[in-house]
């Protein structure tokens, strides 16, 4: 990886740290908010015959976590691609 600059690989990191933070945070706030603080205020809806506390805390954090891998890799893609660094 060649960065044309310093300034490049500095912002580029800076983008890639804040993207990862943002992601992070949500993933914390479906694992542990959804499935855990908030279950007992969410278990009062219905989703698919379960709870839906019970059920971020079985299957949705999982899905959640899948979707934002993916959202991750495409967002890195676009990231490299500015900067020009991607894989070509």
């Amino acid at each position: 990886m060649a960065f044309r600059s310093e300034e490049d690989k500095k912002a580029y990191w800076k983008e890639n740290l804040s993207l990862l933070v943002k992601l992070l945070i949500i993933w914390f706030v479906v694992s542990f908010g959804a499935g855990i603080l908030f279950a007992d205020v969410l278990n009062n809806i219905q989703f698919f015959g379960f709870k839906l506390g019970f059920w971020f805390a079985q299957q949705g954090a999982i899905y959640v976590f899948v979707v934002l891998i993916f959202v991750y890799m495409a967002r890195m893609n676009a990231l490299d691609k500015k900067y020009g660094v991607d894989e070509e």
